[in-house]
């Protein structure tokens, strides 16, 4: 292949690429987006087959099959909780990747590499395998593996910074090493201190912070991955890396924005939980402890209720109840009941897990809606179905300093004429902070197994109906 046909080659996958990544911009053109993306990728692999051959190809056939199976029988064992988990895992796949390329490059006799390529296989080695152990951590605690709350140590930004010193020390040394052994040493210690350094990284960060982690290291792994294209002097393995790193930049900034903080206050500085003060907002709270209310008094508010908005939290998932709350929903359109999902940017455990938990349900995209879009809409709404979700309606986020979730924008459902919470308990959420919500006077507490209690309202209405 010429150099022009190369070009016109590369080109064309990295426009089908970028217009793939396009389509995410939507739910509906998602599925469509993956399809186009997944199609940039297989002409991206048989293009580079086809340039360079194959020394071994009896080795390349096997690893892509048995790679492929397990791709596959992974995928379609893992349900809509275990996505979050996944993501992170296949994250941490990248970085695995990225960082035995660099080393292979890196120590090869054959073929050494120019200046340049040998910076960036080194930097793509860091990255890569601070990005594995870290998205391995993030995928365990979000598969409940580990203890899901920030485990933080004893001066832990300091040892942060020794590890950090300790790569830079390694990493400079491996750049000038020219003996092939001291070389290999050095690459092998430097892994070892990047792995460790993802661990120390990811191990502190928890509860509404999560999707932010779970960006960031998508950001790394396009970025190991476009160092080790710099490497390897391939094009296309340069400008996927880089769109990736720059989408996962994009999507970090803005759940940084949806938190209200940036990304040094989530990843360095540790807001520990503080006591929470009485409300400071527009909450109306009952003076004596919150009385429940019966099945008599919740089947008015239901039956009565004109507008309805439905803040689908983690819990649902955990459930398995979107299709309960979708019923559910289905009973009050019959009514005459206008019908909305309010989802918060960081519901769940990565972005837009509500958003595929529902059409996985099925349920209208028209009917999804964005805070930003929803908020100034509580004020007027006849009652909210609060289902399985706790920090994102937590009024203590914008009237409490010093917690985990402090600063953080949330959904105003405390504004709402009626508020019944679906939620398992009254402990606190995924942050560990009190739920202040619970104390308004507008506020039916309906605890219990969010199936359950889907069926339970859905039996309500209907027979108010009959």
């Amino acid at each position: 292949m010429s150099d022009i046909g190369s070009v016109v080659a590369d080109s064309a996958v990295i426009v089908i690429l970028i217009w793939g990544i396009k389509q995410f911009r939507t739910p509906r053109g998602a599925r469509q987006g993956n399809m186009i993306a997944a199609l940039a990728l297989g002409l991206a692999i048989a293009i580079t087959l086809y340039r360079y051959g194959l020394v071994s190809p009896s080795v390349v056939i096997i690893a892509l099959l048995i790679g492929s199976a397990v791709g596959w029988i992974v995928a379609m064992r893992v349900d809509m909780i275990q996505i979050p988990s996944m993501v992170a895992f296949q994250h941490g796949a990248g970085g695995v990747a990225a960082f035995l390329v660099s080393y292979i490059e890196l120590t090869r006799v054959a073929v050494p590499l120019s200046t340049v390529g040998k910076i960036s296989g080194v930097v793509g080695l860091i990255v890569g395998a601070a990005t594995f152990s870290g998205s391995m951590i993030a995928s365990a605690k979000l598969a409940n593996k580990m203890k899901q709350t920030p485990t933080i140590f004893p001066a832990h930004n300091f040892i942060l910074i020794l590890f950090l010193t300790a790569i830079v020390l390694f990493g400079l040394s491996a750049i000038l090493a020219s003996a092939h052994g001291t070389l290999a040493a050095l690459l092998i210690t430097l892994i070892i201190v990047c792995v460790v350094l993802g661990v120390v990284f990811a191990i502190r960060i928890g509860g509404a912070d999560m999707p932010v982690l779970i960006s960031f290291l998508n950001a790394t792994a396009g970025l190991a991955a476009a160092f080790v294209g710099v490497a390897i002097q391939n094009r296309m393995l340069i400008a996927c890396g880089a769109t990736v790193a720059a989408s996962g930049s994009i999507l970090t900034y803005v759940m940084c924005r949806a938190m209200n903080r940036s990304l040094m206050n989530v990843f360095v500085g540790i807001r520990r939980v503080g006591s929470v003060k009485p409300s400071l907002i527009n909450l109306s709270l009952s003076e004596e402890p919150h009385a429940r209310k019966g099945m008599e008094d919740i089947s008015d508010i239901l039956r009565d209720a004109r507008s309805v908005i439905v803040i689908p939290g983690y819990g649902m998932a955990l459930a398995h109840a979107q299709f309960k709350v979708v019923e559910l929903m289905k009973v009050f359109e019959k009514m005459g009941k206008a019908v909305k999902f309010a989802i918060h940017p960081v519901a769940g455990r990565m972005p837009g897990h509500m958003n595929v938990l529902l059409a996985e349900a099925d349920v209208s995209y028209d009917k999804l809606y964005e805070m930003d879009e929803i908020n100034r809409e509580f004020a007027g709404t006849d009652l909210v179905l609060v289902v399985g979700a706790c920090d994102v309606v937590n009024p203590a986020a914008i009237e409490t300093e010093g917690t985990p979730i402090s600063g953080m924008p949330i959904l105003n459902a405390h504004e709402a004429k009626h508020v019944i919470v679906c939620n398992l308990d009254e402990k606190p959420g995924y942050s560990g902070v009190p739920n202040t919500l619970y104390e308004g006077k507008n506020v039916t507490l309906f605890f219990g197994d969010a199936k359950e209690t889907m069926d339970k309202l859905s039996a309500a209405v209907q027979e108010e109906t009959a």
